[in-house]
């Protein structure tokens, strides 16, 4: 198992209080360092976060912003970001601790593979092709979680404050030999996919993605993402 003094775990939320209330007990048992960073909600999820144990920041709302935000206060050697609708593996402690225990993985990065709350078809088929992006490409998404060594985060500069897309600019930073799937799989909310449609929601991604990689300015693909 992984020690408590080992990782900071950097969350982002923004009105999201029933998953905050999911998601801490299990983060605050890895770590002694758990980082809520709150986009300045309404739902009472800052109150509920800090009841529960983590400690609480406010930033200005924007993924970005939140995770470089939160970076920037952790105490630790290691980071892991975590999205708040995500869901760690159990195996997840030991799985860091041996991760971390490899010197050679100072300058490496790691993620787990994308599984969702929801067994069907759809949603099967969309998760296999976000794994095979993340193998493939080197492009996971920030809902596979991102451990990294603090010290390997600051010399490629961080997540930048943009509207969208700090992922893949992190991931591209790091390169994709030095990204590493993990053993296990995260479990994270088919919400957005519910509401968007399981077909819409991956066909957008693709074409803000590639709008991004043909350099069009986040904040403009931002509009277009809505």
């Amino acid at each position: 198992m992984v020690k408590p003094s080992d990782i900071s775990i950097i969350i982002p939320a923004l009105n999201c209080r029933a998953l905050i209330e999911q998601l801490l007990p299990s983060a605050l048992s890895l770590s002694n360092d758990v980082i809520v960073v709150d986009g300045r909600s309404t739902d009472g999820t800052k109150n509920a976060a800090t009841d529960l144990g983590a400690t609480v920041i406010q930033a200005a709302r924007g993924r970005g912003q939140q995770l470089a935000s939160g970076a920037d206060m952790a105490s630790n050697d290691w980071l892991l970001f975590l999205h708040s609708d995500t869901q760690l593996p159990a195996s997840a402690g030991d799985v860091m601790r041996r991760f971390i225990e490899a010197s050679e993985n100072l300058q490496k990065a790691g993620y787990f593979e994308l599984r969702f709350d929801d067994q069907s078809r759809r949603a099967r088929f969309i998760a296999g092709m976000a794994n095979w992006r993340s193998r493939t490409l080197g492009l996971p998404y920030g809902d596979q979680a991102l451990l990294i060594s603090r010290a390997f985060y600051e010399e490629i500069g961080g997540y930048q404050t943009i509207p969208l897309m700090e992922d893949v600019d992190l991931v591209r930073c790091i390169g994709r030999r030095n990204l590493c799937q993990l053993d296990g799989a995260v479990i994270t909310s088919a919400a957005k996919y519910r509401r968007d449609g399981w077909m819409l929601r991956p066909v957008r991604n693709l074409f803000c993605l590639s709008l991004y990689f043909l350099g069009i300015a986040p904040e403009k693909i931002a509009r277009i993402y809505g």
